[in-house]
């Protein structure tokens, strides 16, 4: 996620078995109910109940059909395939806005109830650990935001899109909502004539019947929930060849085709940058969805990064901050969509690298110094880390603000420590982590404890300390190489 500087900088699980109701205007509605549940999480500091142990996703299969309004409930189906890893006799799901009709495990109808924002399920008879476990929910997916929430689906001005970063996800649909366990998905969905369906990963198939058009696409790599995209709308789809043949696509409003053409065609040669510095695209195909809509920020979702419309029509924007912000996004790609954090705490992973992606192209293209916007970092880190924590340690998100973990301190007091990093093994060995990185996590989860011992690993070297004093310490660590650079006294500022 990129929160774009010019309306407003960066915003800036183990089982529970405490016996605790939680009563919250942000609830699942349901058509039935079943005996005192609780929510469960996987033990992540950031969100504690968030994702639900027992299960391991492999497969997500969602069916959505869109009224032709967006703001009117589309009628849904979830299946989920699982591999429990425990004897279950109760399934936690993630989901809080939508109504629940029924639910199947493995063919048989099941009980429900609602938990805070959890889908408690009970099954005719336990689930035993080792076997593989399908359930089918049927359910609305409501497009009109819950009171206090962000995230989910986006209204655009003719249609809907997908925000799930980092906590919404289960506003659209029931699932195990953590980057942690990331699963395949077939996404297909119903609409009326005149609109365009677009999902993350590519085609697999088109079906009209009696005025009404159903789209299907399945990934060839998996995905965590956060990432899943969907876009519906009077829309133009534009094709074009990347590197290697990789088919890039983009998703644009038709009536803004023209004015955003520029811009679109500037990806396959921002694709192959990219791939000069850390190897192969990653994924099956890439693009662009440019939304009609008003977010505050970009966000990387899975193969179709989304895009506010304004941030390339806006006349005040500099061509070289423009592109330097799409490669951010195209950079989570590989940092947070391939290699995913294997905690929200690793969030410094996925936007201390596309912030320094982008910041190296921004001094390609717009020769903006990056040993100038570093040294600016360091001025205002140490107030960073005070309203945000230090990198690898965010404090946890206000009440009301899931969003609020997107603090200056992962983006550019993240790419500080990388800068860092470079000062203090050389740029060899560093251009040599990056690709190590992306390579042997690809498609999987890692965390800030991988990275250290993969760095110690190419660099022969004993990192510990160094990791220590830059990624968790309260105060700046002196810059390797810049012993004149000077940390502001903090303000006590919180960063928005």
């Amino acid at each position: 996620m990129f929160l774009t500087p010019h309306r407003h900088a960066p915003r800036t699980r183990p089982r529970r078995t405490a016996a605790v109701l939680l009563a919250t205007a942000v609830s699942v509605s349901l058509v039935a109910a079943s005996a005192p549940v609780v929510p469960l999480g996987v033990g992540d500091r950031l969100f504690p109940h968030l994702g639900n142990p027992g299960y391991d996703v492999a497969a997500y299969d969602l069916s959505f059909t869109y009224p032709g309004t967006n703001d009117k409930p589309l009628r849904a189906v979830t299946t989920i395939d699982a591999w429990t890893t425990a004897d279950l006799e109760r399934v936690n799901l993630d989901f809080a806005h939508g109504t629940v009709r029924s639910v199947e495990v493995d063919g048989e109808p099941a009980k429900f109830a609602a938990a805070g924002e959890d889908l408690v399920i009970t099954p005719g008879k336990p689930v035993p650990d080792g076997n593989r476990m399908r359930i089918t929910v049927r359910h609305t997916s409501d497009p009109v935001p819950p009171r206090g929430r962000e995230g989910g689906w986006v209204r655009t001005a003719d249609g809907l899109a997908m925000a799930n970063q980092a906590d919404a996800a289960h506003l659209v649909f029931p699932g195990n909502d953590h980057p942690s366990d990331k699963a395949m998905f077939t996404i297909r969905v119903t609409a009326p004539e005149g609109h365009t369906v677009v999902a993350g990963g590519l085609p697999a198939g088109v079906h009209t019947s009696g005025g009404s058009t159903t789209w299907t696409y399945r990934t060839l790599h998996p995905m965590a929930t956060e990432l899943a995209q969907v876009s519906i709308g009077r829309s133009t789809v534009l094709h074009r060849s990347g590197p290697q043949g990789l088919p890039v696509r983009d998703v644009v409003p038709t009536r803004h085709r023209k004015a955003l053409e520029p811009w679109l065609r500037k990806t396959p040669g921002q694709i192959a940058w990219m791939e000069s510095r850390l190897g192969r695209y990653p994924f099956e195909t890439y693009g662009l969805l440019v939304a009609d809509a008003t977010t505050g920020f970009e966000l990387e979702t899975q193969t179709l990064s989304l895009f506010e419309r304004q941030l390339f029509t806006e006349p005040a924007h500099p061509k070289w901050y423009v592109e330097s912000i799409m490669v951010h996004e195209l950079a989570h790609q590989w940092f947070g969509d391939s290699v995913s954090p294997r905690t929200w705490s690793d969030l410094w992973l996925n936007e201390g690298h596309a912030t320094w992606y982008e910041a190296l192209y921004a001094e390609k293209q717009g020769g903006k110094s990056l040993r100038d916007r570093m040294k600016s970092a360091y001025g205002a880190s140490d107030g960073w880390r005070a309203a945000g924590g230090p990198p690898a340690a965010p404090k946890a998100p206000e009440p009301g603000n899931k969003i609020g973990i997107f603090r200056h301190n992962v983006y550019d007091g993240a790419a500080l420590v990388l800068y860092a990093l470079r000062q203090e093994i050389g740029a060899t060995a560093f251009e040599s982590l990056q690709r190590a990185w992306v390579g042997r996590h690809r498609d999987g989860n890692a965390s800030t404890a991988d990275f250290v011992r993969l760095a110690g690993e190419i660099t022969g070297r004993d990192l510990a300390a160094f990791f220590q004093d830059w990624l968790y310490g309260k105060k700046t660590p002196p810059m390797p190489g810049h012993p004149d650079w000077k940390a502001a006294a903090p303000s006590g500022t919180a960063a928005r």
